[in-house]
């Protein structure tokens, strides 16, 4: 029998950017597990990285895209690479915007002004900055910014903007960060246990399977040992070369 999640699910376009790893692809997959009838599936994947697409639904559309957040280096300014900057507000945040301004005509056509979910993946990031992440930070609280406002620009719809904010998760994301170095990745997680992505997706799925007129707008998720991005009161410590710790 189905749940009254799966039931108000059902029948939905889920369009997921980032879908090829990480939380994208754990969302996608949680979302067809928890509601496996008639939900179609758009997926924009990053070129040359493979999924087992059709475990999710028949109906499913793949397309190429790249990667939907990520973070480049930790270096600290003046000595931030233009390409690095330009890398992490494009995937971050442009990149954001610019599906946010494709798919909402689609949603303000329909009826009561508008209606459909938008889900925004932020960060801890974008709440407390750290040294060594100053544009990566920037980026996600542009995100954080863009969301409050894009909120509240849309209050007499039934469109619902939610931001998600992780905390510490494993990921590809600090093999990208140290330039595909993974024992530097691994150090990072390597004295706590991190999220996974599959937590976070089960966030995800939860707050866009709530009564249309719940609205989960703001939701911080951290590991068990986080209490904030760096400092005293979590496990690990800056390694020897000062790099901050990763987050998502």
């Amino acid at each position: 029998m189905a749940t009254a999640m799966a039931k108000r699910l059902e029948g939905k376009t889920i369009v997921i950017t980032g879908a090829s790893s990480g939380i994208g692809w754990s969302t996608a997959k949680e979302f067809a597990r928890t509601s496996p009838k008639n939900l179609k599936f758009i997926l924009l994947l990053s070129p040359g990285k493979e999924r087992s697409e059709s475990l999710l639904c028949d109906q499913l559309i793949c397309l190429r895209s790249y990667d939907s957040g990520l973070v480049k280096g930790v270096a600290k300014s003046p000595n931030i690479t233009a390409e690095d900057i330009n890398i992490m507000f494009s995937t971050n945040t442009i990149g954001l915007i610019n599906m946010t301004q494709a798919i909402l005509p689609i949603f303000k056509k329909r009826d009561q002004g508008g209606r459909g979910d938008i889900i925004n993946i932020g960060s801890i990031a974008g709440r407390e900055a750290y040294p060594g992440g100053s544009v990566y930070c920037a980026a996600k609280a542009a995100v954080r910014s863009f969301s409050d406002a894009l909120r509240k620009e849309l209050i007499a719809t039934r469109v619902r903007v939610i931001e998600i904010d992780p905390g510490q998760v494993e990921t590809e994301f600090s093999i990208v960060r140290f330039y595909g170095d993974k024992s530097q990745a691994d150090a990072v997680y390597s004295a706590c246990e991190p999220l996974t992505p599959d937590d976070i997706a089960e966030v995800i799925v939860f707050a866009a399977g709530r009564r249309e007129n719940v609205v989960i707008a703001d939701t911080m998720i951290f590991p068990n040992h986080q209490l904030h991005i760096a400092g005293l009161l979590t496990l690990y410590t800056y390694q020897v070369d000062n790099s901050p710790p990763t987050f998502s």
